[in-house]
């Protein structure tokens, strides 16, 4: 099989003793490829070595709208300069190193952790989207307590440019449906084998528009336990389970999508 984790934070302080072993385990279940997610300046160079160590490991460059503000999400594991980002540089900078990356992201809105400058995440959310339609790669897409207002701005700032990748996305039903009409993808971590969280959404979106993620070392089946890039194969069991087909049919598709979604950026 053919396993993909779209979505991992390798660069985060619980890998940095056994990233080896990681990568090793990731391989022996028959992971092919993991995209591992930048979300400012510091994780971005850092997301860019890692792409050097193996190539099973793509880059991903982002800005995520918290680290955008300088605020805090509190302790997070991941590098994070001080204050706003220069947002003019750090677009430099991604330009610059576009032939090495397959997305742009994470990016997104969150009003869960900001409570007060919505309309500014919103404003740097059209930039960042813009500089992905400009060097032409796929978006990957943080929303926490922001789904409604992030859909109206994909849909008014992408209108099918680029692909749309929607991770752990929490919107309700109607926004889910949305989602879907307008084309977009939504990745999906282990936790829902432990907590049914992501369930009714597999059931309900086309495997034609799934992926796999980990969100690592977070969003894991296994309470308490750090969650690494292997265990998209328990993802994809779930898929199979809730779409009754094969392991292997979901896999293979989800791969398919994979392929369909990035390739191009590879």
């Amino acid at each position: 099989m053919n396993l993909v984790d779209i979505h991992c934070h390798l660069n985060q302080k619980l890998f940095e003793k056994d990233l080896d072993d990681v990568i090793k385990r990731a391989k022996k279940v028959g992971v092919k490829a993991i995209i591992a997610s930048g979300t400012n300046p510091l994780a971005n160079k850092e997301i860019l070595k890692l792409a050097e160590k193996d190539e099973i490991i793509k880059a991903s460059l982002g800005i995520h709208p918290i680290d955008a503000l300088g605020l805090s999400e509190g302790e997070t594991g991941i590098s994070k300069p001080e204050g706003k980002i220069d947002l003019e540089k750090e677009f430099e900078f991604i330009e610059k190193n576009k032939d090495k990356i397959v997305a742009i992201g994470e990016i997104g809105l969150d009003y869960y952790w900001d409570k007060e400058h919505h309309d500014e995440q919103k404003e740097i959310f059209r930039k960042v989207l813009q500089l992905a339609i400009k060097i032409k790669k796929p978006v990957v897409i943080h929303t926490w307590a922001a789904e409604e207002d992030c859909l109206n701005i994909l849909e008014e700032e992408i209108n099918g440019k680029v692909p749309v990748v929607l991770h752990c996305f929490g919107g309700r039903k109607s926004l889910v449906t949305r989602a879907i009409e307008l084309g977009y993808y939504f990745s999906v971590p282990p936790s829902t084998v432990r907590t049914g969280n992501f369930n009714t959404k597999i059931k309900k979106i086309p495997i034609k528009q799934l992926l796999t993620e980990t969100d690592a070392p977070w969003q894991g089946h296994l309470k308490g336990e750090r969650n690494e890039p292997a265990y998209v194969l328990e993802t994809v069991k779930k898929i199979a389970e809730i779409k009754e087909i094969s392991v292997e049919e979901a896999a293979e598709q989800i791969w398919k999508n994979y392929e369909l979604v990035f390739g191009n950026s590879k």
